[in-house]
């Protein structure tokens, strides 16, 4: 991986542009904030029995799934490993402010390193879009598979991509524009992360766990505009923009760029029927 926080929480991959760094950890406290929901459910479907007292979060990124193992698990200490210490402050910072930073260690460790730092022996170990990005991940779930404690539970969640946020038929100059960039997307996805999509309860059993459940949570959220949905939104936008730019048409790129100006009159900020359109995909694995 090239880029500068591979192993992060939700991934969007074009932060190497001028909205980069500061806008991609933006991003992705905004998936937090709009997905909480969903992120929480997937929490509570976790067959953990009375709860783990350690857990590891691989790829926390600006914490998402930290914070919600925290809240989920009161009893529990999350230990947080990401490369940037950027996302890992950030985490830190909001723990604190939720009262849970006492529970909460950072590591700052690159997840295709061969060796990892002691994380200690958790019971339940985290992986949410991270997964995918590893260089070598049969590799990486043998080193979960020995890291866990035995009969500790390993979550791999996996998206099925970024969110769509444009209603059918938007935006009127340019009909089906996000369509076509996702499909920009997908393909330039396929050729420089091919792990995505990869099948990962296969993978699982192959690398030594039993496979106890398998559960893809739908996110669907029609027409709920606010700010967080519209930023959220913007910054996706962007960031498409500059991966699909090239195959786009002028006709799309105008209509992509009369969204992504901010005080245009046709501003995603400005929409009010944007939602948020996605998949997430866990598996429950067990160490036997």
């Amino acid at each position: 991986m090239s880029h500068p926080s591979p192993h992060t929480a939700h991934h969007v991959h074009e932060h190497e542009h001028e909205h980069g760094a500061g806008d991609h950890s933006e991003i992705l406290d905004l998936d937090a904030e709009v997905l909480a929901e969903h992120i929480a459910s997937i929490t509570a479907w976790l067959p953990v029995g009375t709860g783990p007292r350690r857990i590891v979060d691989l790829g926390c990124g600006t914490g998402a799934g930290s914070l919600a193992l925290l809240d989920r698990f009161p009893g529990a200490e999350v230990t947080a490993v990401d490369v940037s210490a950027a996302h890992l402050r950030r985490l830190s910072a909001k723990a604190d402010a939720a009262g849970a930073g006492g529970r909460l260690r950072v590591v700052q460790a690159d997840l295709d390193a061969t060796a990892w730092p002691g994380l200690g022996t958790p019971e339940l170990v985290w992986a949410s879009a991270s997964m995918h990005h590893m260089s070598d991940p049969d590799r990486t779930l043998r080193q979960v598979h020995d890291l866990l404690a035995p009969g500790g539970l390993f979550a791999v969640v996996e998206l099925a991509g970024f969110p769509r946020f444009l209603p059918a038929g938007a935006p009127k100059e340019a009909p089906g524009l996000e369509e076509r960039c996702h499909a920009v997307l997908d393909h330039h996805h396929a050729e420089q992360v091919p792990h995505r999509g990869a099948d990962w309860g296969t993978k699982l059993t192959e690398a030594g766990f039993t496979v106890e459940g398998e559960r893809t949570v739908t996110v669907d959220i029609g027409q709920a505009h606010t700010d967080a949905v519209g930023r959220y939104a913007l910054g996706g936008l962007r960031r498409m923009r500059v991966r699909a730019a090239s195959a786009l048409t002028s006709e799309d790129l105008t209509a992509l760029d009369q969204l992504l100006d901010i005080d245009g009159p046709h501003s995603v900020l400005r929409r009010t029927d944007l939602g948020v359109r996605t998949e997430r995909t866990v598996w429950a694995a067990r160490r036997t």
